[in-house]
């Protein structure tokens, strides 16, 4: 256990089953986890009502203040934390993170100066480098921080967008569908409409991917050894951290002052499906889902966070408790398929698609509805009205044991964790074939075979 992790004597991790290695490489995106959940014992009183959980969020310690500051590293106040204990602490950890980047950002990648947190302006990471302009066609050298290449051909002379969403599945386009093995397929909202993805790094990351070369396939070739993001010793900068986020394009019953929204290029890659063709649009997208992965010194398997809108999806389970969700139809719950990707052909450039019908395989806990109603209602209580209060926290995946030497992912707590947006299909419980961050991404390598460092992203190289 690592030591800031100490668990108190009441508390033992079970031994966790050896990590199945990584799967050959004609089926190299997932080789999930193969141990239980049962390292993490489930919470009581998981369904508390609603006025349950603000009750418990009232007599809880003070949140700690609304800061444009991006958190290094986690805080255990605990003199002898259990492991339930530490999972609140990582929880803090992302909502405290999911603050930081969403705060109004500069074009360099920065909180802008004198601003305030509630706005529904352009945010940091928005501002930080999309993967289209750090893999380049060719192998190109990337523009410097703070310089962007030019969009797509078709989307020239259609204004400028924050965000040009190209991609309309999670993985990148080198990673095309019939390398994956689990045929996750795209995600269609309640208009009809395509959901889109962008990923973004922040500068420590995107430095690193420059300065080593591992840009293009030529560069990770002389490179010659696995990638790694990990700062040097007794370095003060953030650390390596990468943004996944999910877009829908804003229609229909939407109520788009729910939403962050911006005005994004939303640009169709012919390379992505067969018999499709290039298309673009200047359109206003809502944000409904954000994957937050942070390499922090003390987890060198990344913390990864997980949000959602609070409209996008109902819970197995539990009660239908939006008028509206963006992605499940109250009046087709006896007859619509539950988490089935859409038919092929896929087709961004159709005017409608059969809508997808998601529901969450798996809850969130008590301790964690908890939290975000605390953070809810200080954000409400300090902005009126913002749009941030309308996301919530899924969870955190987390290291128990990052020094494991049998299990390169540090036996992960929860064992498993989907977003209902970026892992739509994968969700549940299943060993081998649910969502897990770290499991997943521990059999990332790049172009030339080697380990990258828990992130696919480098295979867009070219």
């Amino acid at each position: 256990m690592n030591h800031r992790y100490r668990l108190g004597p009441q508390r033992v991790v079970p031994s966790i089953k050896p990590m199945i290695r990584p799967l050959a490489a004609a089926a190299f995106v997932f080789a999930l986890a193969a141990c239980t959940d049962s390292h993490l014992k489930p919470e009581p009183h998981d369904s508390l009502s609603r006025a349950d959980i603000r009750q418990h969020a009232s007599a809880a310690t003070p949140l700690p203040p609304l800061s444009s500051t991006i958190p290094l590293e986690i805080s255990v106040p605990q003199s002898n934390p259990n492991l339930q204990d530490l999972q609140d602490d990582f929880d803090l950890f992302s909502w405290q993170s999911f603050i930081a980047v969403n705060w109004p950002g500069g074009s360099d990648g920065n909180p802008k100066p004198g601003s305030t947190f509630g706005a529904n302006d352009a945010t940091v990471w928005e501002n930080w480098k999309e993967s289209r302009d750090i893999f380049l066609p060719g192998g190109a050298t990337p523009p410097p921080w703070g310089q962007d290449p030019p969009p797509p051909d078709v989307c020239k002379g259609m204004g400028n967008g924050v965000l040009n969403l190209t991609q309309v599945g999670k993985t990148p386009n080198v990673l095309d569908e019939s390398g994956e093995p689990f045929e996750t397929g795209p995600l269609i909202d309640q208009n009809g409409q395509y959901v889109r993805f962008a990923i973004m790094t922040n500068q420590d990351m995107f430095n690193t991917i420059v300065s080593d070369g591992l840009y293009s396939k030529a560069g990770q070739q002389k490179f010659g050894k696995p990638a790694n993001f990990a700062q040097p010793a007794g370095s003060k900068n953030t650390g390596a951290i990468m943004i996944k986020s999910s877009w829908k394009v804003m229609g229909g019953k939407d109520q788009a002052s729910r939403f962050h929204t911006i005005q994004a290029l939303v640009y169709t890659n012919p390379g992505e499906h067969e018999g499709v063709q290039a298309s673009c649009k200047l359109q206003t997208v809502g944000l409904v889902g954000l994957h937050i992965a942070h390499k922090t010194a003390g987890e060198p398997q990344w913390v990864w966070s997980t949000f959602e809108h609070v409209d996008n999806v109902p819970v197995k389970g539990e009660p239908l408790n939006q008028a509206n969700y963006s992605f499940y139809n109250r009046n087709c719950s006896g007859t619509c398929a539950v988490n089935e990707p859409p038919a092929r052909p896929w087709n961004p450039n159709n005017p409608h698609t059969t809508p997808s019908q998601i529901m969450r395989e798996v809850a969130l806990t008590a301790s964690t509805k908890s939290l975000n109603a605390r953070y809810q209602a200080l954000l409400q209580q300090t902005y009126p009205g913002t749009v941030w209060a309308n996301y919530q926290l899924i969870s955190t995946q987390w290291p128990t044991n990052a020094k494991n030497p049998t299990d390169p992912t540090g036996n992960p707590a929860p064992s498993f964790l989907a977003n209902a947006t970026l892992e739509t299909y994968i969700q549940g419980k299943v060993p081998q074939a649910s969502s897990s961050c770290m499991a997943c991404h521990n059999n990332a390598t790049m172009t030339n075979g080697l380990t990258s460092d828990f992130t696919y992203l480098l295979q867009r190289a070219q």
